[in-house]
């Protein structure tokens, strides 16, 4: 009876094992079907940690749909364990003894584990057969080492009796493999869906060669990876390399997410009216789908029931829009499965360049909400939408003033051209053409209808406003609208400042189980690279005080990293006990020294000309700083005399009970204090400050008294 061997008891000896074995008629090499059921004692690794990038598979064969999906997301979590490597051990069970498989099992499951890791953006870098591990054999058997001659794996792909040579049949055998992820966007073929590969994986081994493997196309330069694990161009044309590159001389270095998120990613504002579409249209364009006219492309990107249910947007929400080098969008929806929509961090992964789109909300009733989202976005253009069925509203002047303030360009998209009749559609444009012209707007309306008119008005944006007409039903005008987004340069280059002292501004916090505080934001100065001697200081608090704690982790766009850097959205965990936590809120910051917070500063600010407004001394307003909003009143006022814009006789101020009187139109010093408690804030941040609407504009000056 095997099951009563002493195999069974575990036996230090590998040798005996195997000869026991073999004495009872089953060899060793093939214990899988009936004999499977037989307990693998031969122990040749550690037990498999569920964290970690290492995994343990005993091996992959013909693997369904589900248990694909399954495999990726299990590869994709080992990835980021590893920071964008995992390695992996074939042949071996969880317990870190040995399945006892013969090699042609193995040549299997590693084929479609590199299918897998080539539809998650990565590949192969080492596979490494290991036997001997098992006595009791005559055979010639041969371990491929990471050290001895790495691009022999490489060569062997497509090279079957090659790999035949080196390692030997019938030997029980287990296969090490290194997985590294590898930028989207230096690649010439787009990452396989998982439909391809179940299609490869029904070919018989036989027939299939290795064809599989075989990822470049005639023509095309390849690459190869170096023992550093870097991309490398070797200028050759040939079919059995790994993967090819587009162009020869991009390289990984320099191409990294990080710079993807930071560099070379545009953050656009998008604002209009309560029905202009804002929603719809941002869905339409992150899926790559057309709506169908009753709300299926807002439902995808909307994040509250309530705003599912109403169709308006209640909060302000961020959503990746990304492009390949060559223009190319990266469609929003999964290959595979058409419903799933892709995660922050698949777009970000396939995408040389990214627009942030900011949906932000046009009911009236929230428009503090849109505000705060405009002040705090770092937005380097806004889309002003309108509906081309109605003339614009008062809510359209209000946004355009409101970007105008910050002076963000804009751009104005006519939606729901379909069924619009010409009557109204004239009508809308002359409205808005005549909004644009005002003084407080001073932009010219520069219809968009084909490519030229894109190219022209690139680098016009602070005296021209594009005129776009689309309609996310039938799909007019779309292309245009992601060919400008595409062309658009980079406005704010928040990569200068990383230079200067880390500054992150916390827009929202969270109580992650088994994490502890996490706070969302943006990286607006400095870089920081978080670990167990990361000490930060977060606050200010009530009291004006910081606290002090270290920075664990961090992620952007999804994606676990080390290391941030100004002008990126990111996450950060910190270490903190219940109290710490509980003093957590929107609008603080996280800095790395010089951590000061005040109640007074001084402000040059100018009152919007519009709507009657009154500020005098005593004067309380909601002033929004960046990510700061607080209720403050004018402790001081000064007027400032401006030649180039010279004032009436009842602008210059009146004498109202021994102060000043500031009227639409003027300019002055303000010293404002804080209602309720000190904010960090310093000398150079843009405010603005309403009263319901928005009255006036403002750049800080100077910060009098801190508090200690």
């Amino acid at each position: 009876d095997i099951e009563k061997m002493d195999i069974t008891h575990g036996a230090p000896d590998i040798l005996h094992c195997s000869k026991k074995l073999q004495k009872s008629g089953i060899n060793p090499t093939i214990l899988s079907g009936e004999n499977a059921n037989i307990k693998r004692l031969v122990r040749v690794l550690p037990p498999e940690k569920e964290d970690g990038n290492v995994e343990y598979k005993r091996q992959v064969l013909d693997p369904s749909a589900s248990r694909l999906r399954q495999l990726a997301t299990q590869m994709s979590y080992r990835l980021d364990e590893g920071k964008g490597i995992a390695k992996y051990q074939i042949g071996v069970e969880d317990d870190g003894c040995h399945s006892l498989l013969d090699c042609s099992k193995m040549r299997q499951s590693v084929k479609i584990l590199t299918l897998i890791a080539r539809a998650l953006n990565s590949l192969v870098v080492t596979e490494n057969y290991v036997q001997n591990e098992i006595g009791g054999y005559d055979s010639t058997t041969a371990i491929v080492k990471e050290d001895e001659k790495k691009d022999q794996v490489h060569e062997s792909f497509g090279n079957e009796d090659y790999k035949e040579e080196m390692i030997a049949i019938g030997i029980p055998t287990r296969c090490e493999l290194t997985v590294q992820r590898v930028e989207t966007h230096l690649l010439d073929l787009s990452p396989m869906s998982l439909a391809s590969i179940s299609e490869a994986i029904a070919f018989e081994p036989d027939e299939a060669d290795m064809s599989v493997l075989k990822l470049g196309s005639p023509g095309v330069n390849s690459m190869s990876i170096s023992s550093e694990g870097e991309v490398q161009s070797d200028g050759t044309t040939s079919t059995n390399e790994a993967i090819p590159l587009r162009p020869a001389s991009t390289s990984a270095k320099g191409s990294s997410i990080s710079e993807t998120l930071s560099a070379r990613n545009i953050r656009i504002a998008v604002v209009g009216n309560v029905d202009a579409g804002k929603s719809t249209l941002i869905g339409t364009l992150t899926t790559s789908c057309l709506d169908d006219g009753r709300g299926r492309s807002r439902t995808s990107i909307m994040k509250h029931r309530h705003e599912i249910e109403t169709g308006r947007t209640s909060t302000a929400t961020t959503h990746l829009l990304g492009f390949k080098s060559d223009g190319q969008v990266i469609k929003g929806k999964d290959s595979l499965r058409s419903h799933r929509i892709k995660s922050e961090d698949e777009i970000a992964r396939e995408s040389h360049r990214i627009i942030t789109l900011m949906d932000l909300a046009g009911h009236e009733k929230y428009l503090k909400t849109t505000i705060h989202g405009v002040s705090s976005g770092f937005a380097d253009y806004s889309l002003i939408l309108v509906n081309s069925r109605h003339p614009p509203t008062h809510m359209t002047q209000q946004h355009l003033n409101l970007c105008c303030s910050f002076g963000i360009p804009v751009i104005v998209v006519l939606t729901k051209v379909d069924g619009c009749p010409e009557h109204a559609l004239n009508n809308c444009k002359k409205e808005i053409s005549k909004l644009l012209r005002a003084k407080e707007i001073n932009r010219k309306p520069f219809g968009i209808s084909n490519e030229d008119n894109i190219a022209t008005c690139i680098g016009k944006l602070h005296i021209l406003a594009p005129i776009i007409e689309s309609s996310c039903v039938t799909g007019a005008g779309m292309d245009l609208i992601r060919k400008l987004l595409f062309a658009l340069p980079k406005r704010r280059h928040h990569e200068n400042k990383a230079k200067r002292p880390f500054e992150f501004l916390v827009e929202d916090i969270f109580n992650v189980p088994g994490v502890g505080g996490v706070v969302s934001g943006f990286v607006n100065a400095g870089e920081l690279t978080v670990g167990s001697g990361c000490q930060v200081y977060v606050g200010p608090c009530d009291d004006g005080t910081f606290m002090k704690t270290i920075a664990k982790s961090a992620h952007i766009a999804r994606i676990n990293t080390s290391h941030v850097t100004s002008g990126q959205s990111a996450c950060l965990a910190f270490s903190l006990n219940k109290d710490m936590r509980k003093k957590l809120r929107r609008g603080m910051v996280v800095l790395t020294d010089n951590p000061t917070s005040t109640k007074e500063f001084d402000a040059e600010i100018c009152v919007l000309k519009g709507e009657g407004t009154t500020i005098r001394r005593s004067y309380q307003a909601y002033v929004h700083i960046l990510n700061v909003r607080q209720s403050a009143y004018a402790k001081h006022i000064e007027l400032v005399k401006n030649e180039l814009m010279p004032t009436h006789s009842s602008l210059d101020g009146g004498d109202d009970e021994g102060g000043i009187v500031l009227r639409p139109g003027c300019r002055a010093k303000v010293r404002f204090e804080f209602a309720k408690r000190p904010e960090y804030i310093r000398p150079g941040m843009r405010m603005l400050f309403r009263d319901g609407r928005v009255r006036g504009v403002g750049i800080i000056t100077a910060i009098p008294v801190p508090v200690v």
